[in-house]
C-alpha cells in the first residue's frame, strides 16, 4: 500500500501472537493527520488488540508503530510514557471513577499532569463540558447519570490535555441507536474543533459512515483493505462487501473457525494489493 505522506501514526508489518495464536499478521497501513480513521472487523479479529499495540501497551512480535515519527515498539518506557502523552483515550464504559463528579473526573489529567492551577482547570473543564452538553451535570456522579452521558464525560476527559490523537475503543459500546447518533455528531464536532487524529476501533457500520474519512478492515488477523472511505464502499473485494452490507452470505461466517478461505484484496489510494488468505482462525482479543 502506498504511504500516507501526512501519517501521524504509521503502522507497519506489525504481527501479535498469544502463545501459538496469531491475533495480528503483518499489518500495514498509516493513519493520515487530521482525520478520523476507523478500524473494524468481526468480533475477534485483533481491533482492540490493535489498538494496544498503537499506545504501546502490547508489544509486538515483530514490525513496528511510528506516531508522528518516532519508534514506540522497543524503545525505553521512558519515551513511551512520554509519546502517549500524544494520545487521549475514550474507553468502552468511558472508565470513569465511580467516586468522584463528572467535573472531577474530567479535571483528573490536569490535576495529574500539569501545574495549573484550580482556577485555570476549571476554565478548561467547562469548555470542555460545554463541547459535550455536559455542564448542568457536572456535579453529578457517573452512578447518577446515563451510560450516554458517561460517554460524553470520557470524551470531554480524552479531550481535556488537548491531544494530537484520540483513540476510541468501540465507543458506541452499550448505546441505543439514538444515543450512538448524538455521540456521533460529538465527535464530528470535537474533531473539526480540534483538528486532531481521531483513530476508532468499531464494528458498527452506521456509525462509520457518519464519522470516518478513512477505513480499514481486519479479517482472520490480517488486514483486508484500507482506504478513503469511497473507495471501501465501492470495493469489489467481497469480504469488505459483505462485512458493509450486513450479509450473512460471504466468506465470512457464522463459525470463525470455518470462514472461507478466499482471497482478499487490499485497496488503497496506491490501486488494488493481493494479499493471501490467512490459514490461522480468527483471533480472540478484539
Amino acid at each position: 500500500m502506498r504511504a500516507v505522506s501526512n501519517a501521524i501514526i504509521s503502522i507497519q508489518g506489525v504481527t501479535k501472537r498469544f502463545g501459538g495464536h496469531t491475533v495480528l499478521q503483518d499489518i500495514t497501513f498509516d493513519v493520515p493527520r487530521g482525520k478520523t480513521t476507523a478500524v473494524l472487523g468481526p468480533s475477534g479479529t485483533g481491533k482492540s488488540v490493535l489498538l494496544k499495540v498503537v499506545i504501546g501497551l502490547l508489544r509486538p512480535e515483530s514490525g513496528q508503530v511510528l506516531v508522528d515519527g518516532e519508534p514506540i515498539v522497543g524503545v525505553r518506557e521512558r519515551d513511551v510514557f512520554r509519546i502517549r502523552r500524544k494520545f487521549g483515550v475514550l474507553f468502552q464504559d468511558g472508565a470513569l471513577f465511580g467516586s468522584m463528579p463528572l467535573y472531577d473526573n474530567i479535571a483528573f489529567p490536569l490535576r495529574e499532569h500539569t501545574r495549573r492551577t484550580e482556577r485555570e482547570i476549571r476554565a478548561i473543564v467547562l469548555q470542555k463540558a460545554e463541547l459535550v452538553g455536559l455542564v448542568a451535570h457536572l456535579h453529578k456522579l457517573p452512578g447518577e447519570v446515563s451510560g450516554g452521558m458517561r460517554k460524553r464525560a470520557g470524551l470531554a476527559r480524552a479531550l481535556i490535555l488537548e491531544p494530537e490523537i484520540i483513540l476510541f475503543d468501540e465507543p458506541d459500546s452499550g448505546l441505543d441507536p439514538v444515543r450512538v447518533a448524538y455521540l456521533d455528531d460529538l465527535v464530528n464536532t470535537a474533531q473539526r474543533e480540534t483538528g486532531a487524529t481521531f483513530f476508532v476501533i468499531t464494528h458498527n457500520i452506521e456509525s462509520v459512515m457518519r464519522t470516518a474519512h478513512y477505513m480499514g478492515l481486519l479479517f482472520r488477523s490480517r488486514l483486508v483493505a484500507f482506504g478513503s472511505k469511497e473507495e471501501m464502499t465501492t470495493s469489489d473485494n467481497a469480504i469488505m462487501q459483505q462485512f458493509l452490507a450486513g450479509r450473512a452470505d460471504g466468506p465470512i461466517g457464522m463459525d470463525e473457525m470455518a470462514d472461507t478461505d478466499t482471497p482478499t484484496v487490499a485497496r488503497s489510494a496506491g490501486g488494488p494489493v493481493e494479499l493471501p488468505t490467512p490459514s490461522v482462525p480468527l483471533a480472540a482479543g478484539g
